[in-house]
Formats: C-alpha cells, structure tokens, sequence
C-alpha cells in the first residue's frame, strides 16, 4: 500500500511541475508578448516608472469609470491572480518551498525580475505597486495551498 502511495505522490509531483511549467509560459506570454494589452513597435516604446508605493493603485482605482472596468481588473486584479498559481504550485512540486515566507519572497523577487526585464525590454513599465499586487498574489496562493494541504493532512490522520 505504502509503495501505491509513494508511486501516486512521485507522478502528482511530475504532474505539477509539467503544470508549473506551463504556468509558467503562460505567465510570460501574457507580461510580455501579449498584444491585447497596448503593446507598441519597439522604436516607438519609451521607459515607464513607478517607485511610489500605491501611486498606480490609488490611480486605477480614483479614475476607474474614465479607464473602464478591463483596464482597472485586468491591472489590479489581474496582477494578484496572475500570481496566485506560483503561491499554490510551488510548495505543492517541492517539499523544500514549503515555508510561507520563502514562498512570499520567491514571487516578489520573481516580479522584481519582471518588472526589471520590462522596464529594460521597454514591454511595459518598472511598477513597484505591480510587485505589491503579485507578492500579494502569491502570499494568497500559499495560503491556499497551506489550507488546503492541512485538510489533506488531517484527512489522512483520521484514515490511520
């Protein structure tokens, strides 16, 4: 039984990093080849910034009628739930990334990388308040997978 088990978790962990992979070229398509949201010839790109704290949020959110409400879900919504899967699929293909904090600083640091990447490639715009809404983001995933992970738990224990 205990070898069935062993078989069964080994192939759930090859699953979920074949998904965490494709994630993970979803996720990339999206910030940076994407054409659905505005991008324009690479001559005509200039470098874009924001290093406040909240500036673009509390922007999205005070002129949300006059930019529509695809532009305000896609930017704030949009950069919590894009990063969600990376806070749930991490822990679950390593044992090792199961720490919430670790977890928290992957995905900002794998943000900042973006941000920075955009910011270079000029595919976008340096935005600190990006890399609030995906730390955010990926501290939800976590959490979701860190509940969900314990009910497993507690579900096993009560078959024993």
């Amino acid at each position: 039984m205990y070898e069935l088990s062993r078989k069964i978790k080994d192939n759930v962990k090859k699953a979920g990093a074949a998904v965490f992979l494709l994630y993970m070229l979803v996720l990339i398509y999206f910030l940076f080849f994407a054409e659905s949201y505005g991008r324009i010839p690479y001559e005509k790109r200039e470098y874009h910034y924001n290093l406040t704290p909240f500036q673009e949020i509390k922007r999205f959110w005070i002129y949300r009628k006059q930019l529509g409400h695809f532009a305000v879900v896609s930017n704030l919504l949009g950069n919590v739930v894009g990063f969600i899967p990376f806070g749930f699929m991490l822990p679950c293909i390593s044992r090792r990334t199961r720490g919430f904090l670790l977890i928290t600083l992957s995905g900002f640091n794998l943000s900042l990388c973006v941000e920075c990447i955009q910011l270079v490639s000029r595919v976008g715009s340096f935005d600190v308040d990006d890399m609030i809404l995906n730390t955010l983001g990926t501290a939800i995933g976590y959490v979701v997978f860190a509940v969900f992970h314990s009910y497993i738990d507690k579900k096993a224990r009560r078959k024993k």
